[in-house]
């Protein structure tokens, strides 16, 4: 199926490993131009190595150090993106973390942290990203099933479900502009270096176990099964799809 995305200019945030390295590698797989970002420089350049050979040319990928919790760290990524593509057409917000334990534990500064390290990234994202999509676009954001129904931190949980709001929302309001927003909420991922691969690897029992109880398909969800539905959502294949969350999760939530 040929999703149409050659040459559309695609900003991928927190693209240096995990959901955001496949979602960067899905669409450069299908023609986009990527522009990836991230802080950490030498992780950074080695991805946009990967995804430039993905892409199949010189030119296809650009890499943004930068901050984006900042809020010229998030322009710094729309400038250059501008400055080397021309535009904007595709948006996928990933960045995105928080801290803390339960309401007694978490403090305010850990709370204002998963804020700006979260939702805050989508926001400003979105809001420069838009100008630069008169002839419409799309906005993908992140989320997961724990923004959905309970689980997880205090603070991921409420941030996701925030992004998933602000995902509905937008969409609403772009949709006359032909600009499409979702979200895509995927279960538990397992990569190296990621959340549940440092807990496999410090207690290989217990995840085994957690498999066991509550992934049905009895494995973790891998990150390209996550890219592949951005890159779709991303597509005029999926035109008709605006202002929803796309659960991507094995069965594993218990929503309906």
């Amino acid at each position: 199926m040929d999703l149409g995305l050659t040459n559309k200019v695609a900003i991928v945030t927190g693209s240096s490993r995990g959901l955001g390295l496949a979602a960067a590698r899905s669409l450069a797989a299908e023609g986009c131009r990527v522009s990836m970002s991230a802080r950490g420089e030498a992780r950074l350049l080695a991805a946009e190595a990967e995804i430039a050979a993905v892409a199949g040319g010189p030119g296809k990928t650009l890499a943004v150090v930068a901050d984006l919790t900042k809020a010229d760290g998030v322009q710094a990524v729309v400038d250059w993106t501008v400055a080397a593509f021309g535009g904007i057409d595709i948006l996928v917000n990933n960045v995105g973390l928080a801290g803390g334990g339960g309401l007694l534990e978490t403090s305010d500064e850990q709370w204002q942290e998963a804020f700006d390290q979260t939702l805050l990234p989508a926001v400003r994202a979105s809001k420069l990203a838009v100008p630069h999509m008169p002839r419409g676009g799309v906005i993908v954001i992140i989320a997961s099933i724990f923004g959905r129904e309970a689980g997880g931190r205090m603070t991921y949980n409420a941030l996701k479900a925030a992004e998933i709001s602000l995902a509905k929302s937008l969409a609403q309001q772009l949709a006359p502009s032909h600009i499409r927003v979702n979200s895509v909420s995927p279960g538990s991922i397992l990569f190296e270096g990621g959340s549940w691969w440092r807990r496999q690897q410090a207690d290989p029992t217990g995840i085994a176990e957690f498999v066991k109880r509550e992934l049905p398909f009895g494995r973790f969800g891998r990150p390209e099964e996550v890219g592949d539905v951005v890159a779709f959502l991303c597509s005029e294949r999926a035109s008709w799809i605006g202002g929803t969350s796309i659960v991507v999760d094995g069965c594993q939530s218990r929503s309906f």
